[in-house]
This record gives structure tokens, C-alpha cells and sequence, in this order.
């Protein structure tokens, strides 16, 4: 029998560490936009109570949890998910792919299309998350950029555009 050296990939801190700040952003822009946002609010409004979904990267994260509270509030619960019960898992096959579709090169429609999500769950509270993230896209990032991350850019009113926008940031940062 020949030996043979066996190569185990690397980590890929920054990838890791990119992607847990853009989910604890994005996390916060999603209980933000549930309580400004209308289209987003009628998203949650049809999913259980006590309804828990994660995002993440196969194996081992990192993950996104979201879910709804007893009184019908969103909230964001953070990245663990140990201990809880998760209704939805939308998982990334690596965190290279996840990496993907956050640095904005490719669509999230796109990467569903290339079989690089695992939807373990109801597919109709897939469908809607993934809706509520499309807007949540177009909501945070610059038009040029929206654009390539969501399938459609939306026609949306102007008030929706520029004081229901202005609101999302202002309860994503103050953490509202």
C-alpha cells in the first residue's frame, strides 16, 4: 500500500469572521424591517408562533437565527444554534458558497438554482424567508449592487424607497 499525505483544508478565518458580521447586520436589518415594513411584517404575520429559522454554512457555521417570539415580535437571536429549536434550516453546502452570495457575486436565486442550499423544513416558510432576505437586500445595499443580489430589482414607492429604508438603518444600528 502507498502512504499517502492527507491535506485538510484551512479555516478560512476572514471568510468566517466577514460573514458573522454581515449576519449579525443582517439579522438586526431583519427585526428592524418586521417592525417598519409592511410587506415584511404580512412575511412573519403568516408564520407560527414561536417560529425559528436559521442561516448558515455546512459544517459548522457560521449561522443566523431568527425567529418569532411569543407576542409575534421578530427578533434576532444571534448566531448559537446549540440548545434551540430551529423550525427552518437554510444551509449553504461551505462557507465559500455563503461567501458567495454575500459579497454579492452571485443572486441568492442563482445559488438555489446551482443546488448550493439545503432547505431542511416547510418549503413555503423557505420560500417567504427567502423573500423577506430579498427585500431585506434591497433595503440595505445600493441600488448597483441590489441589483445583482436580488432577482428582480423592485419598482417601490418612494416613500418606501427613502423613509421606510432611512427607518430599517436607524433601528439596525440603535439595535431598535
Amino acid at each position: 500500500m502507498m502512504d499517502f499525505l492527507e491535506i485538510t483544508p484551512g479555516r478560512q478565518t476572514l471568510k468566517r469572521w466577514y460573514l458573522a458580521v454581515m449576519f449579525r447586520f443582517f439579522g438586526r436589518a431583519i427585526q428592524a424591517a418586521a417592525r417598519v415594513d409592511q410587506p415584511v411584517t404580512s412575511e412573519f404575520a403568516a408564520m407560527p408562533e414561536n417560529y425559528t429559522f436559521c442561516l448558515g454554512a455546512f459544517p459548522g457555521g457560521p449561522y443566523m437565527v431568527v425567529g418569532k417570539d411569543e407576542n409575534g415580535r421578530v427578533r434576532y437571536m444571534g448566531s448559537s444554534i446549540a440548545h434551540r429549536t430551529i423550525h427552518l434550516h437554510l444551509t449553504f453546502k461551505s462557507p465559500a458558497l455563503l461567501f458567495l452570495v454575500f459579497t454579492f457575486r452571485e443572486s441568492t436565486p442563482i445559488a438555489n438554482a446551482r443546488n448550493r442550499l439545503y432547505v431542511r423544513g416547510d418549503v413555503a416558510q423557505a420560500c417567504a424567508v427567502m423573500r423577506v432576505m430579498d427585500m431585506i437586500q434591497v433595503f440595505l445595499l445600493p441600488k448597483f449592487l441590489a441589483k445583482r443580489a436580488v432577482k428582480r430589482y423592485p419598482d417601490w414607492s418612494v416613500k418606501r424607497r427613502t423613509l421606510v429604508r432611512a427607518q430599517v438603518y436607524i433601528r439596525t444600528i440603535a439595535g431598535l
